[in-house]
C-alpha cells in the first residue's frame, strides 16, 4: 500500500473534526478593501447576504457582481496551518473580476516573496471562467507557481476555484446551479451481466465508443480558432487521411474485460485494481497519438483527460498499463492499446456519463503551440447496470456534517495532487535517506577509508544543497516547529503538513533520527544551509584561508546563544505567531536557500556575513546562532543509542579528535556533546586511522614488532621460522 493511500484512510478521521467557520469573515474586510480596488469601475458594496455570505458589487446602483471571502466557503489551510483569506469578485456570468489576498500567516509570503509577485498572481485570475472550471473539474486553467511558495500558491488556487464554484452555484451565476439530490433511480454495476464477444456488436450496443477525426476536420478546427500561424501550418496530408481513430470501453466491468481483453488479461486487470477502482481501455490508430511522449518525461499523459461533472482525472504513468492487443473477434489493428486506472478516491461514478477530452496541439513557433480539444462521450449501456434501493432521505442529517465531508474530500484531493506531482522529488529524497541510514548503521565500514569517505560526504552535501535546497526548497525551519506547536494547541490537522511532501518526509525522518542518532543526522547531512556553510569552508581551506579555533572556554559560553534565540522565538509565538515568524528571520534560510539570494540587500548582507564568518570558523551559524538546531537538540537528549566509538585514552591523554572536530563538539576530557555533534563521523574516521590515532598507531606497531620478532624453540634458541597455522 502506498504512503498516500495509507494516509487517505487516516486523514478522514482527523479532518472530519476540523471546525468550519461559524461566523463569516467577509464583514471584516469590506470596510478595508474598497470595491474600486477589487473590481475596476465599481463604486460600492451593497448589503451583505447571510446565506451565502456574499456582498453585491455595485456600479451606478446596479449589481455587477458579487464579492466573497474564500475562507467562508472552504476550510483549506496554508503552510502555516491557518486559512488564507482571499477576497474574490465574480460577475453575473461567473467570470472572476477581482482577487485580493487580504490576510494570511504564510511565512514565505510575509517575508520573502515581493508583493508585486503576489499582486501579479492575483491579477492572473481575473477573467477565470468558472463555468469552464465546472465543466473541466477545475482543470481548465494553468497555475502560475511562484518559486519558493509552491504550497501557498496551490492552496490559494484551490480555494479560489472551489469557493468560486460554490458561490456561482448558490447564486445561479452563468447558468450554474446547486447540485440537486438525485430524484430518479440509482444504479450500480451488475457484475453478472454478459457482454458480446465480437467487436462489431460491442460497438453497436455502445460498449465501445469511438472518436474519429480526419485531417480535414482537424485543419478546420484550427482554422476556426482564427490564429493565422496555426492556419499557415495546416497538415499537408489528404483531407480524408485518418488523423486519429480512438475508441474506449469501461473494462472494470468483468464481462466487458473478458470479451475485449481475454480471460488472462481480465484476471490481471482484476488483480491490478483496488476495491472501488475503475479501469478504462483506450485504443487508437492514425497519425496522431493520444498518449504522446509527455508521460515519458513527466509521468503524466497530457493529451487526454477524463471529465465527469466536476471530476477530472489526469492519468499518470502509475495509472497506466500497456497491452499487446485486444482479443475480441473482428477487432481492427490498433497502434496503441492501453489500460488506465481510475482511482476510487477521485469521485468517479461508472454508472454516469463521462467524456474523454483529447488535446490536439499545433506548433506555431520554436516553443509556442496552439491547442484545440475534441470529446469522446461515453455512457455505460443500461444492460450492464442494475438499480439500487435508495433509502428515504433523512431530514435529520445536519448540513454541517455534509459540508465537513465535502471539505475532507477536497483536502485529500489537494494534498494527493501535490504528492502525485512530486513523485520524482520524493523518490530522490527517499533514496538519500536510505543511503544515509546505511552509512549510519555501517559507519565502521563507511569510514574505513578516509579519502573515499571525505569525497562521499562532499558529494552528499552537494546533493543536499543543490537538490534539497535550491531545487526542491526542502529547507526545514524553526517556523515549522512553531507551526506544529500552534497546530497542537489550536486543533491539529495533518493537512497543513501534507501540503509539502518533502518537508513532511524530512520531519518524519528527523523524528526517527532523534531517537537513534540525535539532531546530527539532519544538521550534519540534510540541512541545505549547513551544507552550504561546510562546502564554502572547504573551498576556503583549499584557498589557504586561515581557520580560527576559539578557546574552549569562549566556545562553550557561546553555545547557549542559540538556545536563548529559540526560547525567545517560542515565547513570541505564544503571543503572536506572525510576529514570531518575522523574528525568525534570524535564520538566513529563506534568503540563501529558498530565494537564492534574490532579495532586499539587508537580508542578503546578513546571510553573506554568516557565510563569511563560516569561512574562518567552520559552521559558525550552526554552532552559535541556529534556533532550529537548538530546538532539535532538546528532544535529542532522549536518543536511545550511542553509536560513536571511543577509546579509554580519548581525552586523556589523546586530544586528536577534540582538536580535529569540525564544530568543537568534543570536550577536552574526551566526551562528545550530543547537543552540539553534527554526526559528521570524522571522529570515526580518526578512530580507525593508522596515521593519526595514537591508540591505533600503537596497536599497529605492536603487531609489526611481534611479526618481526623471532620465535624461540623449547631450548631457548631463536627459530626464525614462525609456526604454520594448523590445517
Amino acid at each position: 500500500m502506498t504512503f498516500p493511500r495509507l494516509l487517505s484512510f487516516v486523514l478522514p478521521l482527523v479532518l472530519a473534526a476540523l471546525p468550519l467557520w461559524a461566523e463569516p469573515v467577509l464583514p471584516q474586510f469590506l470596510d478595508k478593501i474598497p470595491a474600486s480596488e477589487l473590481v475596476a469601475g465599481a463604486e460600492a458594496y451593497g448589503p451583505m447576504q447571510v446565506d451565502p455570505p456574499v456582498a453585491p458589487v455595485l456600479k451606478g446602483g446596479e449589481t455587477i457582481g458579487w464579492a466573497f471571502i474564500t475562507s467562508d466557503f472552504v476550510s483549506t489551510t496554508g503552510y502555516s496551518g491557518k486559512p488564507i483569506h482571499t477576497l474574490v469578485a465574480v460577475d453575473l456570468d461567473a467570470h472572476v473580476t477581482g482577487v485580493k489576498l487580504v490576510k494570511h500567516s504564510e511565512p514565505i509570503v510575509l517575508i520573502g516573496i515581493p508583493q508585486a509577485k503576489m499582486d501579479a498572481l492575483a491579477a492572473g485570475y481575473i477573467g477565470l471562467d468558472l463555468v469552464a472550471e465546472a465543466q473541466s473539474g477545475g482543470s481548465s486553467h494553468d497555475v502560475d507557481i511562484i518559486s519558493g511558495a509552491t504550497v501557498t500558491v496551490m492552496v490559494i488556487d484551490d480555494s479560489i476555484v472551489r469557493a468560486g464554484l460554490k458561490v456561482a452555484r448558490a447564486l445561479g451565476l452563468g447558468g450554474l446551479a446547486v447540485d440537486a439530490a438525485p430524484t430518479g433511480p440509482v444504479f450500480e454495476l451488475n457484475p453478472d451481466a454478459p457482454a458480446a464477444t465480437d467487436w462489431m456488436t460491442l460497438e453497436g450496443d455502445g460498449t465501445l465508443r469511438r472518436l474519429s477525426l480526419d485531417v480535414g476536420q482537424v485543419n478546420a478546427a484550427f482554422a476556426a480558432l482564427g490564429d493565422e500561424r496555426a492556419i499557415a501550418r495546416a497538415l499537408t496530408e489528404a483531407p480524408e487521411t485518418t488523423f486519429i481513430e480512438m475508441q474506449a470501453a469501461l473494462v472494470s466491468h468483468p464481462a466487458i474485460a473478458k470479451a475485449i481483453l481475454g480471460e488472462g488479461e481480465a484476471a490481471n486487470l482484476a488483480g491490478w485494481l483496488a476495491p472501488g477502482d475503475q479501469a478504462l481501455l483506450i485504443v487508437g490508430r492514425g497519425i496522431y497519438s493520444f498518449k504522446g511522449s509527455g508521460y515519458v518525461r513527466g509521468g503524466i499523459f497530457d493529451r487526454i483527460v477524463l471529465i465527469q461533472d466536476d471530476v477530472s482525472v489526469r492519468f499518470r504513468d502509475k495509472m497506466h498499463k500497456r497491452l499487446g492487443a485486444v482479443v475480441a473477434e473482428g477487432a481492427p489493428e490498433f497502434t496503441e492499446t492501453d489500460l488506465f486506472k481510475i482511482p476510487a478516491d477521485v469521485g468517479f461514478d461508472p454508472t454516469k456519463p463521462f467524456r474523454i477530452q483529447l488535446l490536439v496541439h499545433r506548433e506555431v513557433g520554436p516553443i509556442e503551440k496552439v491547442f484545440t480539444t475534441f470529446d469522446l462521450g461515453y455512457q455505460l449501456p443500461p444492460q450492464y447496470l442494475r438499480p439500487v434501493a435508495v433509502a428515504a432521505p433523512q431530514d435529520t442529517a445536519p448540513a454541517e456534517a455534509v459540508a465537513a465531508q465535502e471539505e475532507t474530500e477536497a483536502h485529500q484531493a489537494l494534498w494527493k495532487r501535490i504528492w502525485a506531482d512530486k513523485q520524482l522529488e520524493i523518490a530522490i529524497t527517499a533514496a538519500m535517506l536510505a543511503v544515509l541510514t546505511l552509512v549510519f548503521f555501517f559507519q565502521g565500514f563507511a569510514t574505513r577509508n578516509e579519502r573515499r569517505f571525505y569525497w562521499f560526504r562532499m558529494g552528499f552535501l552537494t546533493v543536499t544543497l543543490v537538490f534539497l535546497g535550491w531545487y526542491a526548497n526542502a529547507q526545514l525551519s524553526v517556523v515549522n516547529l512553531m507551526a506544529l506547536f500552534g497546530a497542537l494547541t489550536s486543533g491539529f490537522s495533518w493537512q497543513a503538513f501534507l501540503l509539502d511532501p518533502l518537508t513532511f518526509i524530512l520531519w518524519f525522518s528527523v523524528a526517527a533520527a532523534l531517537i537513534f542518532w540525535g539532531r546530527g543526522a539532519y544538521c550534519g547531512w540534510l540541512c541545505p544551509f549547513g551544507a552550504l556553510q561546510e562546502l564554502t569552508n572547504q573551498i576556503a581551506r583549499k584557498l589557504g584561508i586561515p581557520q580560527w579555533t576559539l578557546p574552549w572556554g569562549l566556545h562553550e559560553r557561546l553555545w547557549p546563544i542559540k538556545y536563548m534565540i529559540f526560547l525567545g522565538l517560542f515565547g513570541a509565538s505564544l503571543v503572536s505567531i506572525e510576529q514570531a515568524e518575522h523574528l525568525a528571520e534570524v535564520e538566513p534560510f529563506k534568503t540563501a536557500i529558498i530565494l537564492k539570494f534574490v532579495r532586499a540587500w539587508p537580508f542578503v548582507a546578513y546571510a553573506v556575513a554568516l557565510l563569511v564568518a563560516g569561512l574562518f570558523v567552520e559552521r559558525f551559524y550552526c554552532r552559535y546562532l541556529c534556533p532550529l538546531g537548538a530546538g532539535l537538540a532538546i528532544p535529542a537528549r532522549m536518543r536511545m543509542f550511542d553509536w560513536l566509538k571511543r577509546y579509554r585514552e580519548c581525552g586523556n591523554p589523546c586530544q586528536t579528535c577534540a582538536n580535529e572536530c569540525p564544530v568543537q563538539s568534543i570536550h577536552p576530557t574526551g566526551e562528545i556533546n550530543p547537543n552540539e555533534c553534527i554526526n559528521c563521523l570524522h571522529c570515526q574516521v580518526l578512530y580507525q586511522s593508522t596515521t593519526k590515532c595514537p591508540v591505533v598507531i600503537k596497536k599497529v606497531k605492536r603487531r609489526e614488532a611481534f611479526a618481526a620478532s623471532p620465535v624461540r624453540d623449547l631450548t631457548g634458541h631463536p627459530n626464525h621460522q614462525h609456526p604454520q597455522p594448523a590445517e
